[in-house]
């Protein structure tokens, strides 16, 4: 584990996930598709009291004025150091959060801002950061720190830091859990101006080193700050909080903002400017859905049908289960079918998790099959296809799960398998987007030109159009499963590992809106 010109890399971890609901993220109205034949939200989101405020200070306005001429980085004013960085990681065009944030804070105003995975989020927060530390302080004591709910999370941003602080001397340090606590004792000793960090090692750190303190810190960023306090940081967020300078600037992003955050704000934050962008509530109008109908038995053979026929061969894709017991499940299935897979789940060996990850990054392999908690923090760039393999009960985990396709201008498709039951959250799913529901014609589509068709017209209406996969297309690939859990005994251990696992996720999952179920069973 090494800090900025001081020393390594911290391991992976994560959290739990044998067999209950989770929550999810915001997202513009997407592109619906079938590709294939015929037929509550997690959270309370409350408003904490500020206004989306467009009030502009001084220098936000100079920024806004600036930034309508020429629109890009180079009228924020940056440091220069730090704007070179920008131009030779390739960015000209700041995204929309970006534009909102980073003029705000370049003004030293608090910010909630609110962002989903893959909306640049990121580099919204550490640009301003590191302007504001601008060089190398000789006095002692980190003055930046930033907020991480994960180490995957954490390692990212930090990385990502050291590549924006390039051309600086700034020293940045990444301290979580996993690692030598002697090794990050040193990377501490070097006097690093930017620590990134989880909560619980960064307070291990403050009681462990004599003389080591947060009283310099004057910027703390909470990165995911809704993850943050679902994963239990809450009083250690508010130690630290204690612990920073006084007189400090708080930058908080999150994907949602149920009552327990917003109470943190407003007891923690200053008069923050408010940031939330009507498209984060929405998917990306580049991302395709489809949403297909079959039996719990024609679940493997459908994924493995969609993985073989309907996926492009050099295209990658990451499917979503429910519990762990699902992924070791499918990843012995697709590997006995010649598919390349990578696996993560929540109770994965840090080691185990970090290779897998590797691999799926480098394109080593084609599928990485993840459950939603272990999928938090992990950014794959130019992902393009997500499989909803269980379907999420909660429109946010829907969003937040294909926010990671369609991203900076590129095309995505969502895959969404489901059984009748699941119906309900379908509908929930689709009030939540505002789009109309449709069942495709019961007649099939003779090729693909004409299912391609339908889709297309349902894009123009701004419908979903839900179907099934015809039989004659399927049944060979169902006999081929069957076949394989003959053949291997050890399969049908992993199969009631499963069914116990899911009918636990099934009784914690909660249930759709009656209305939404009615109108299910009539699709």
């Amino acid at each position: 584990m090494k800090g900025k010109k001081t020393g390594g890399k911290p391991k992976s971890g994560g959290g739990d996930d044998d067999g209950r609901g989770h929550g999810g993220a915001g997202g513009a109205k997407p592109k619906s598709t079938v590709l294939t034949g015929t037929p509550g939200e997690g959270g309370e989101t409350v408003d904490f009291g500020f206004e989306r405020t467009e009030a502009l200070t001084g220098r936000r306005r100079k920024a806004e004025k600036a930034k309508s001429k020429g629109g890009g980085f180079e009228s924020m004013d940056i440091l220069p150091e730090v704007f070179r960085a920008i131009k030779r990681k390739g960015y000209r065009i700041p995204t929309p959060i970006q534009r909102k944030a980073i003029p705000v804070a370049l003004s030293g105003a608090d910010v909630v801002a609110m962002a989903r995975t893959g909306s640049g989020k990121t580099a919204a927060f550490l640009i301003p950061v590191l302007h504001k530390l601008r060089q190398h302080s000789l006095k002692a004591g980190a003055r930046a720190v930033v907020l991480s709910p994960t180490r995957e999370l954490a390692l990212q941003t930090y990385k990502f830091a050291q590549e924006l602080s390039k051309f600086t001397d700034l020293r940045c340090v990444c301290v979580v859990g996993g690692d030598s606590m002697e090794a990050q004792f040193d990377d501490l000793a070097s006097n690093p101006d930017l620590l990134v960090a989880t909560p619980g090692r960064l307070l291990h750190h403050v009681e462990e080193i004599s003389g080591f303190s947060i009283r310099s810190v004057s910027h703390v960023v909470l990165d995911e700050a809704d993850r943050l306090l679902e994963m239990g940081f809450a009083d250690q967020l508010r130690d630290i909080m204690k612990q920073v300078a006084d007189q400090r600037q708080c930058l908080l992003f999150s994907a949602t903002m149920p009552s327990a955050l917003a109470e943190f704000v407003r007891v923690g934050l200053k008069d923050p400017q408010v940031i939330r962008l009507d498209a984060e509530m929405k998917v990306s109008p580049d991302l395709k859905l489809s949403f297909t109908v079959m039996r719990q038995d024609e679940k493997i053979p459908s994924l493995l049908f969609f993985l073989r026929e309907v996926v492009p061969e050099n295209q990658q894709t990451v499917v979503f289960t429910a519990t762990r017991h699902h992924v070791e499940l499918l990843v012995t299935v697709l590997e006995s079918e010649g598919i390349t897979v990578s696996a993560v789940y929540g109770s994965m060996d840090m080691a185990a998790r970090k290779l897998h990850i590797g691999k799926f990054r480098n394109r080593k392999t084609s599928v990485m099959v993840v459950t939603d908690v272990a999928a938090r923090g992990i950014d794959i760039p130019l992902l393009d296809n997500v499989v909803n393999f269980d379907f999420p009960p909660r429109p946010k985990l829907f969003v937040h799960r294909v926010g990671r396709v369609a991203r900076a201008g590129r095309t995505g498709v969502a895959h969404s398998l489901l059984v009748k039951e699941e119906m309900g959250f379908l509908v929930d799913l689709h009030l939540f987007l505002g789009r109309s529901l449709v069942a495709a014609p019961v007649k099939p589509p003779e090729s693909r030109d004409e299912a391609r068709q339908i889709a297309d017209e349902a894009d123009e209406a701004q419908r979903s159009v839900v179907g099934i996969i015809p039989p004659t297309s399927l049944d060979l690939v169902q006999d081929r499963v069957r076949e394989l859990f003959d053949a291997r005994t050890e399969l049908d251990g992993l199969r009631r590992a499963c069914d116990n696992a899911y009918k636990l996720y099934q009784r914690t999952r909660g249930s759709a809106a009656n209305e939404s179920v009615a109108r299910g069973a009539e699709l």
